[in-house]
C-alpha cells in the first residue's frame, strides 16, 4: 500500500468537511432543574445569597461557587453582581 502524500491527506480531510445546514442557534429555554438556574434564583432574592447558601443549594465547593459567580454570572451572562456585608456575612445579589 502506498504512503499518502501530504497533498492527498489534505484533500481527503477537506472532502470530509461538509458545510453546516443550520442557519443559527436557537435560544434554549431555561431549565429550572439546572444548578445555574437555582443559583440565579437565589441571587435575585431581595436579601441575595451567601456563599454558604449557594454551596449547600448546588453541592459545590465554596471556591467553585466563587468561580461561577465571577466567570459565569459576571462574564458569560454579563449580569451586574453586587456584594455587601450584612452582619459580618457577605451577601451577593443580582439586581432584578
Amino acid at each position: 500500500m502506498a504512503k499518502a502524500t501530504k497533498k492527498t491527506a489534505i484533500a481527503k480531510s477537506a472532502a470530509k468537511l461538509k458545510p453546516s445546514t443550520k442557519t443559527g442557534k436557537q435560544p434554549t429555554q431555561a431549565n429550572p432543574d439546572k444548578k445555574s438556574t437555582q443559583v440565579l434564583q437565589l441571587l435575585r432574592r431581595q436579601q441575595g445569597a451567601t456563599i454558604n447558601e449557594l454551596s449547600i443549594a448546588t453541592t459545590w465547593q465554596p471556591h467553585s461557587v466563587r468561580g461561577f459567580l465571577s466567570g459565569t454570572v459576571k462574564k458569560r451572562y454579563g449580569l451586574k453582581l453586587t456584594s455587601e456585608m450584612i452582619d459580618g456575612t457577605r451577601h451577593y445579589r443580582v439586581p432584578a
